[in-house]
């Protein structure tokens, strides 16, 4: 037997229970829950590594196993396209019936729902992931059907980014410390073709079989193991393989049964963190406001509808009861209930990880009070933006993390996963990065400036992979880089990073973004050539067993005042509407002068720097071309015959030539070889 077969403390020593909707099948006689050391009250040597706070690994068992393509294990297959039949990325055509069990509403108002629900003839795989410089990948996707052309990529929803090859992709590149989370979600299962769900759509059903998938991945790989406690994670990291920690988001959270026994079954299984709630309110407490998506599926378990304030539409809300803040935004008025309370002590008493990333405020506040209540029990947010510097739509949802929770976590010991998001956000004036690059690593790099300088808190990332949204952007290409924001903006910001840098990393996140784990290094490697400071983030895994540590041994009370906390510095937000309206109009669009160089695509000749595009007409398009030296880079010519408009390579002394501008010493002999 391999010693990785023998190591002390391994999940092979845990029963494993599997409940298939069935019955539970029983402890193996003989078998017992690991005895959980007690922690060494010496110092550890600091653990190397950054730490991933939320990834959904196993996620292809998730929704009943139904939306995506692509295991975590073997070679990864091309796909269908996702045409109608297909076993992956799709929705039924014709959702309305999940609204029927509340008749009498018309809920066709609302776009987001309309085109969700196939009401008024849209199709909700069709409209799932369409945003701003994106094509999706859901629905009809021709284009992204093998690896390697456009899947991976940043705004891969519906097609497997945590394949194990990439994982380990991420640890040779410094992740030491993997936070795993079991997820489903009961409502998005409901919503898949009935012929692509592989079991009834139950929360707990996927979870489980998730877990038994982590299971079997520690103990089939000598680099993965699942960590137990703290310091079993630091003996896993010193011995240079990558630990994994595991947690379960889930809006049903232990279904209907007794939620203490499940509890402790669950941590004799091997998981050490949990969400009290995720989408949707439930018996624990208060879900935080963010889509409309979850506000349906919140009113399809109870039928309300709130007019005191609207996130559904503008005058109504969906589910759940809200409530206006002293800000004007709605906000959910369920905290934690009782069970819920009672869920966090325990969860105490086990020494686990609280992760409070989707609960309401109210609930937030409720949490704090019970770690409060503890001597500063750590409240971990394992994926959050945060609000302060997120552009105005996104900072009015409920989900985002303002500056007063992020003091909960610091007083306590806590520790914020950053979204690694492809969002827009505001430019943080303090961290000498220019904000040119909507959805990048530019914009990711402000909000880790503002959580270093102006929050100072422990942060790792919480990228949230195969969780159902979208990445960061990439800088270069034409897969959507800079596209968080319209069409002009984002080739004026293209043209800036091709002419002033930072250059290319050489990597496939140059093109195609945050698609998959493995790029998570690249990532934090751009962040530092954009230039953020990246030492905290390149550290993260030593910051996270700090707040586990924290939450296993005995604590004294505040871990930190939290009395430094500092917002200025966020600049005012421009609206789009007037951004755009700066730029030139030509064909009744909007166009940044000069923003495309020779060889790439163009609507008219204005875009190109060479002022020379193939196109022709309003509707038409063509590609910038080049009609001088100057138009192409010095070690270029514009070429002539078959290659007229082209940018060619000079070429060396002694090739072939009949101009010497094809030549790299510009002379060409009257042999008709470069000179």
């Amino acid at each position: 037997m391999s010693q990785h077969r023998r190591r002390q403390g391994a999940l092979a020593l845990l029963p494993l229970t599997l409940c298939l909707g069935l019955a539970c099948g029983p402890v193996q006689e003989g078998e017992a829950p690991v005895e959980v050391a007690t922690e060494a009250q010496t110092q550890p040597l600091a653990a190397p590594g950054f730490a991933e706070l939320h990834h959904h690994m196993f996620a292809e068992e998730a929704f009943g196993g139904g939306w995506f393509h692509g295991s975590h294990t073997g070679s990864l297959v091309s796909c269908d396209g996702g045409l109608p039949e297909s076993d992956h990325a799709r929705v039924r055509m014709d959702l309305s019936n999940l609204l029927n069990l509340c008749p009498g509403v018309d809920l066709s108002g609302n776009p987001l729902l309309a085109a969700f629900f196939g009401l008024g003839g849209a199709v909700g795989s069709e409209f799932i992931g369409k945003i701003e410089g994106t094509e999706g990948d859901t629905g009809i996707h021709l284009g992204r059907m093998s690896v390697n052309t456009q899947w991976p990529r940043w705004d891969t929803i519906a097609h497997q980014q945590s394949w194990e090859g990439w994982l380990r992709q991420a640890h040779q590149g410094g992740m030491s410390l993997v936070m795993v989370s079991l997820v489903s979600n009961e409502f998005l299962c409901k919503a898949l073709p009935y012929q692509n769900i592989s079991r009834p759509c139950d929360e707990m059903v996927d979870v489980e079989l998730q877990l038994q998938m982590a299971r079997a991945f520690d103990a089939r790989t000598d680099w993965v193991e699942i960590a137990l406690t703290p310091s079993h994670a630091r003996s896993i990291i010193a011995s240079g393989k990558l630990a994994m920690v595991l947690s379960i988001e889930t809006s049903k959270l232990f279904g209907t049964k007794d939620w203490r026994l499940e509890l402790d079954r669950f941590h004799a299984l091997g998981v050490r963190s949990l969400q009290p709630v995720h989408q949707l309110d439930n018996r624990f407490g208060g879900a935080a406001l963010h889509n409309a998506i979850f506000q349906a599926a919140q009113f399809t378990e109870n039928c309300h509808i709130d007019t005191d304030c609207g996130v559904t539409t503008d005058t109504m809300t969906l589910g759940f009861d809200v409530y206006r803040d002293a800000a004007g935004n709605c906000r959910n008025t369920k905290g934690l209930t009782a069970d819920g309370k009672a869920l966090l002590q325990t969860m105490m008493g086990k020494g686990m990880l609280i992760d409070v990333a989707h609960l309401s405020e109210k609930g937030l506040q409720d949490a704090f009070a019970v770690a409060q209540a503890n001597t500063y029990y750590p409240l971990v947010i394992s994926h959050g933006h945060f609000r302060e510097v997120m552009n105005p739509k996104l900072a009015d949802d409920e989900k985002t993390t303002p500056a007063w929770v992020v003091r909960y976590l610091r007083q306590t010991g806590g520790i914020f996963g950053l979204r690694t998001a492809h969002d827009e956000t505001r430019a943080y004036t303090r961290s000498g990065v220019a904000n040119n690059c909507h959805g990048s690593t530019r914009s990711l790099a402000q909000a880790v400036e503002f959580g270093r300088q102006g929050l100072k808190v422990p942060m790792a990332f919480g990228a949230d992979l195969n969780g159902f949204i979208q990445q960061t952007r990439p800088r270069f290409g034409n897969n959507g880089a800079c596209s968080a924001t319209f069409q002009a903006e984002a080739d004026a910001h293209l043209r800036q990073q091709n002419v002033s840098g930072p250059a290319r990393l050489g990597t496939g996140f140059d093109e195609f973004g945050l698609a998959h784990v493995g790029y998570l290094p690249d990532l934090l490697k751009d962040l530092g050539r954009v230039g953020a400071n990246t030492t905290g983030l390149s550290g993260s895994a030593e910051a996270f067993l700090k707040v586990w540590e924290r939450a296993s041994n005995p604590r004294t009370g505040m871990a930190d005042a939290a009395a430094d906390i500092d917002t200025a510095g966020v600049a005012s937000y421009v609206d789009k509407g007037t951004r755009e309206a700066a730029y030139p109009v030509l064909c009744g669009e909007h166009y940044a002068p000069d923003s495309k160089a020779v060889g790439e695509s163009c609507r008219f000749k204005e875009e190109c720097v060479s002022d020379a595009c193939t196109a022709s007409g309003c509707n038409s398009a063509g590609t910038c071309i080049c009609d001088q030296e100057t138009d192409c880079a010095s070690t270029q010519y514009c070429g002539w015959g078959l290659n007229s408009g082209k940018c060619q390579p000079k070429k060396a002394k002694g090739a072939t030539c009949l101009y010497g501008k094809e030549c790299l010493s510009n002379t060409c002999r009257w042999t008709l070889t470069c000179g």
